[in-house]
C-alpha cells in the first residue's frame, strides 16, 4: 500500500497516541451497544403465564384439589415441554441485534505518530486514519481520504448487489467488505453513532407482531375456558339442589371443570407445527418460530427482493453486440451447456472481445468442478470470464500493467504485449473510440431491456499512465450482462396470484434493473408503477395506498423505508411477508408478519431476526411454504372439530344426569372423560394435524376467519358430536335395560359405563375420518397412512383401558358384553352417516 501510505502521511498523519487516548476517554470504545432485549429468565417465564397456560395451571390445581394428583402432574408437565420449547424458539429469534455485534472486526490498521499501527477495533477514535486494503472489514465510518481501485460490499447495508467504487472524499460504512483495491479512510463515527448501530437500534426494537394462530388460539381457549368454568359451577348448582354434600359437589364440579379443559389442545397444535416445520424444512424452508407456520398460510402481501430471489444471483452475459454483428447467449448463470449463438464474423470478434475483457478483469475466475463452473471474485468480473469460456477465447492474464477502476473515470485499463486494453461504462468509454456505427442505438436498446451494459475497446501500442493508454481506442463492441431470473419463478408468481395474494418487489437495485426483471417474471403489475425509496409518501397511511395495489416495485429502499413498508401494510389490514438477505433487512424482517431470510447467501442477522430461513433462497420455496402454512390452518380446524365433537359425547351423559335430576346415572366418569381426553385422543388429532395440502388450497384468498366458525360449529354441535353421543347414551342405556336396570349393581353399572366409554372412541375413531374433510365423503379420504396407525394405536388403548387391571375399577368402566360390543360398534355407521348426509345436503345446497 505505498501509494496510499505515502499520500496519507502526506495529508494527515493520523493521531498522536495522547489524542487518541484522550477522544477514547471521552467518546468510549467503537463497540455496538448491547441489545436490550428481555432477560431469558423473563422470556421463561412469560411462557408459563400467558392465558392458556393459566389456564391449565388452574386445571392443574384443581386435579390435585379433587384427588387426582397423576391428572394434575401430567398437566403441568404439558405446560412445561410447551412453554420450554417456544422458550427456546423465541430465545434464538431475541439474538438478532447481538449477531451484528460480530460483523464489527476486531483488529485494525491505523496511522497513530506518523506510523502504521495494528491496534484492536475497540480502540479506534473519530479522526483515527485506518488503512483499508482487499478483504478488510470497514470497523468504522469513515470519510475516504486517500484511494487507489477501491470497491466496497455494500449490499448488507443499502441492498445494492453491484459493489461500489468509492471515491476521495466518499463515505464507507462500519460493517461493510472491502473486495479489492486499497485505500486511507478518516474515522468520523464509531460505536453507537455509525450507521450499523443505527440498524442495531432498528432491529432491536421493532415488535414482533402476534401471530393470528395465537390470537385465534387464544380466542378459541377463552371462550372454550369460559364454557368450562360456566359448566362446572352450573354442575355444582345442580349437585347442591339434589342434596349432595357440598364437599362432594364441589369435586365433582372441579372434575367435570377438568374434563372440558382442552388438556391435549396445546401439545396437538405445537406437534401439528413442528411436523409442518419438518416438511417445510425438507423443502428447502427452515421455520425458526413454530407459529409461523400458520402465518404463512395467512399471508396476503408478499415484499420480495429480486437478487437471488427472484433471479439466480449469477451475473451473466446475455447478449454481445460487436460492429460485425450481434451475438446471444441461450441458457445463463453459470450452467457449462449454455450456448452462444450468432454468425461466424460476429463470433470471432465477441473472441477478440472477451480476450480484452478479461485481461481487465484478472482478480476474478471460474473454476470447473463436476461439471459445474464455481465463480471465483467480482461478479461482473466472473461474468466475463464465463463468456470468454464459452466462446473458447484466451482467458490466460499475462504480467501487465493495471490501471483499475475508478469512479471518475468509470472505467479501467491493461498494458500488456497485446497493447491496451480497456472496459467500463459505454459513455465513459465512446469518446475515447472512432465512431462505431450502431453502438449508441444499441446501448439504448440494451439498456431499455434493464440490462447492464460494459463497453470494451482496446489499441495496438504502450502507455506509461491511464491518460496515455486511454486515447484513440478501438470500440471491440458492448456485452449485456444480467442476473437472470430462477427457472419456475413466473409460475410461482401466478400461483400467488390465484391465491389472492398480492406481490411488491422491495430492492435496492436500480429501478430500470428492478422494473426489468419484475417485468420479465411477470411481476410488474398492469399500472406498472416503480417507485424509488427517496419518492415514498412520508405519510404512513398515503404509503399503504400508494403500495396496496399487486405489481409494485420499488427501488433503491432503505432499511427505514422496509420497516415503514411492513407497517404501512399492516396497519391497511394484510398480513405481510418480507424476504431479505443484509444487516439493512433486520428491521423490516422482525416486524413483518412474516420475515424471510436467505440461508445461502443471506446474513447471519438476517436469518436472525427472520421467522423463516429459504436454504434455497428460491422465491418458489416462499410458496410453497405459504402452501404448508395454509394446510395447516385446515388441519387445525380438522383436529378442533374432532375435539369438540368429543367434548359433547363427553358432556352428554353429565347433562343426562342432571336434567335427570340424578335419577339418570352417569354413563362416564370423570377419569373416563379425561382417559378419552389424553389416551385415546391426542394420536389421531396429531394424524389430523398431518394432512397433505388438496388441490383447492391455493385457490382463492387465505381464511381470515377464526378457527371456529359456523361451519365447525354445526359440524361439532349439530352433526358429528349429536349422533356420537347419542350412540353412545343409547348404548349405554340399552345394556342397562338389557340387565334389568338395576342401579345398585356395581357390575351392570360398569359395564354399561364400559360400553359407552368404548362406542365414544369408536365413534371418535369413525370421526377422524369424517374430519379429514368438510365436503368429501370418507370412501374416497383412506390416504394418511399415518391417521391409520393413529386409529390402531387409539384401538390398543382401548384394550388397556378396558382389560389391564387396574384401570379398569380405576376409570370405572369394565369391557362390554357382547351385546354392548355391537351396540358400542354401532356408533361407526351411526357417525358416518350422520356425516355422508350432511355433506350432501351441503352439495345440494351450495
Amino acid at each position: 500500500m505505498t501509494t496510499v501510505l505515502d499520500a496519507a502521511e502526506r495529508t494527515t498523519g493520523g493521531l498522536t497516541s495522547v489524542e487518541a487516548a484522550r477522544r477514547l476517554r471521552e467518546n468510549g470504545p467503537n463497540v455496538l451497544p448491547a441489545g436490550g432485549g428481555a432477560h431469558p429468565v423473563v422470556l421463561l417465564l412469560k411462557q408459563f403465564a400467558h392465558f392458556f397456560a393459566i389456564l391449565l395451571w388452574v386445571a392443574a390445581a384443581l386435579a390435585y384439589v379433587a384427588g387426582m394428583p397423576a391428572l394434575s402432574v401430567a398437566i403441568a408437565l404439558v405446560v412445561v415441554l410447551n412453554g420450554g420449547f417456544a422458550f427456546a424458539q423465541e430465545y434464538r429469534a431475541d439474538r438478532a441485534a447481538q449477531r451484528l455485534r460480530d460483523l464489527m472486526p476486531t483488529r485494525a490498521t491505523v496511522r497513530r505518530d506518523g506510523k502504521p499501527l495494528v491496534v484492536d477495533a475497540a480502540e479506534l477514535v473519530v479522526g483515527d486514519e485506518v488503512l483499508l486494503q482487499g478483504g478488510d472489514r470497514v470497523c468504522a465510518d469513515a470519510r475516504v481520504a486517500q484511494v487507489a481501485a477501491l470497491a466496497v460490499d455494500e449490499s448488507m447495508l443499502s441492498g445494492e448487489s453491484v459493489p461500489v467504487h468509492p471515491a476521495a472524499d466518499d463515505a464507507v460504512r462500519a460493517g461493510t467488505y472491502v473486495t479489492e483495491g486499497e485505500a486511507a479512510v478518516v474515522v468520523t463515527a464509531t460505536g453507537s453513532r455509525t450507521q450499523l448501530a443505527g440498524i442495531a437500534s432498528l432491529t432491536r426494537h421493532a415488535v414482533r407482531p402476534t401471530s393470528p394462530l395465537a390470537l385465534r388460539l387464544h380466542r378459541v381457549v377463552t371462550v372454550v375456558g369460559l364454557i368450562a368454568v360456566a359448566v362446572g359451577v352450573a354442575f355444582y348448582g345442580v349437585a347442591m339442589l339434589l342434596g349432595l354434600d357440598p364437599t362432594q359437589g364441589f369435586l365433582f364440579a372441579v372434575g367435570v371443570t377438568v374434563a372440558l379443559v382442552p388438556e391435549g389442545l396445546l401439545p396437538t397444535v405445537t406437534l401439528s407445527l413442528a411436523r409442518a416445520a419438518q416438511t417445510m424444512a425438507h423443502r428447502n424452508a427452515l421455520v425458526r418460530r413454530l407459529d409461523a407456520v400458520e402465518t404463512l398460510g395467512a399471508t396476503t402481501f408478499i415484499c420480495t427482493d429480486k437478487t437471488g430471489t427472484l433471479t439466480r444471483n449469477e451475473m451473466s452475459a446475455v447478449q454481445v453486440w460487436t460492429p460485425n454483428g450481434e451475438v446471444s447467449v441461450q441458457g445463463q448463470g453459470y450452467a457449462p451447456t449454455a450456448r452462444v449463438t450468432g454468425e461466424p464474423d460476429a463470433l470471432a470478434a465477441v473472441r477478440t472481445l472477451a480476450i480484452s475483457a478479461v485481461r481487465c478483469s484478472p482478480t476474478a475466475h471460474v473454476d470447473h468442478r463436476d461439471d459445474r463452473w464455481l465463480p471465483v471474485g467480482d461478479p461482473m468480473e466472473v461474468a466475463l470470464h464465463v463468456l470468454a469460456a464459452r466462446v473458447v477465447a484466451d482467458t490466460a492474464t499475462p504480467a501487465a500493467t493495471r490501471f483499475p477502476f475508478d469512479p471518475r473515470r468509470r472505467r479501467s485499463s491493461v498494458v500488456d504485449g497485446d497493447g491496451v486494453h480497456v472496459t467500463g461504462a459505454p459513455d465513459a468509454v465512446l469518446p475515447l473510440c472512432a465512431p462505431a456505427p450502431g453502438a449508441h442505438e444499441a446501448i439504448d436498446a440494451l439498456g431499455a431491456q434493464g440490462l447492464r451494459v460494459l463497453a470494451v475497446a482496446r489499441r495496438p501500442g504502450t502507455a506509461t499512465g491511464w491518460q496515455d493508454a486511454e486515447r484513440d481506442l478501438v470500440l471491440l463492441g458492448l456485452v449485456a450482462l444480467q442476473d437472470p431470473p430462477r427457472d419456475d419463478v413466473t409460475d410461482s408468481i401466478a400461483l400467488c396470484r390465484k391465491a389472492g395474494i398480492k406481490l411488491a418487489m422491495v430492492t435496492g437495485d436500480h429501478p430500470a434493473t428492478a422494473r426489468a426483471i419484475a417485468d420479465q417474471v411477470g411481476l410488474l403489475g398492469p399500472d406498472r408503477l416503480v417507485v424509488e425509496g427517496k419518492d415514498l409518501p412520508a405519510d404512513d397511511a398515503t404509503l399503504g395506498e400508494l403500495l396496496d395495489h399487486d405489481g409494485v416495485v420499488v427501488a433503491r429502499v432503505t432499511p427505514e423505508d422496509k420497516l415503514r413498508i411492513a407497517h404501512a401494510l399492516q396497519h391497511r389490514g394484510h398480513v405481510v411477508a418480507m424476504t431479505g438477505d443484509g444487516v439493512n433487512d433486520g428491521p423490516a424482517l422482525r416486524a413483518a408478519d412474516i420475515g424471510v431470510a436467505m440461508g445461502a447467501s443471506g446474513t447471519d442477522v438476517a436469518r436472525e431476526a427472520a421467522d423463516l430461513v429459504l436454504l434455497d433462497d428460491h422465491f418458489g420455496t416462499i410458496v410453497g411454504a405459504v402452501e404448508l402454512g395454509r394446510a395447516t390452518f385446515a388441519n387445525i380446524r380438522r383436529f378442533l372439530t374432532y375435539h369438540l365433537t368429543d367434548n359433547v359425547a363427553e358432556l352428554t351423559p353429565f347433562v343426562f344426569w342432571a336434567l335427570s335430576g340424578g335419577s339418570y346415572p352417569l354413563a362416564l366418569s370423570v377419569l373416563q372423560v379425561l382417559a378419552l381426553d389424553i389416551g385415546t385422543d391426542l394420536l389421531p388429532a396429531l394424524a389430523l394435524g398431518a394432512e397433505n395440502p388438496n388441490p383447492r388450497t391455493m385457490i382463492g384468498p387465505a381464511r381470515a376467519g377464526s378457527l371456529i366458525d359456523r361451519s365447525v360449529l354445526v359440524r361439532a354441535f349439530g352433526v358429528l358430536g349429536p349422533a356420537e353421543a347419542l350412540a353412545a347414551m343409547a348404548a349405554f342405556t340399552l345394556v342397562l335395560l338389557a340387565g334389568g336396570w338395576d342401579l345398585g349393581d356395581p357390575v351392570l353399572l360398569a359395564t354399561a359405563s364400559g360400553t359407552a366409554f368404548t362406542a365414544i372412541v369408536l365413534g371418535q375413531l369413525a370421526n377422524a375420518f369424517a374430519c379429514r374433510s368438510a365436503t368429501t365423503p370418507v370412501k374416497t379420504l383412506l390416504g394418511n397412512r399415518l391417521l391409520i396407525g393413529a386409529v390402531i394405536f387409539e384401538l390398543a388403548v382401548l384394550a388397556v383401558f378396558l382389560f389391564v387391571p387396574p384401570l379398569p375399577d380405576l376409570l370405572g368402566g369394565s369391557a362390554p358384553t357382547p351385546l354392548g360390543w355391537v351396540l358400542a360398534a354401532m356408533t361407526i355407521p351411526a357417525v358416518l352417516l350422520v356425516d355422508a348426509g350432511h355433506k350432501w345436503m351441503r352439495r345440494r345446497l351450495a
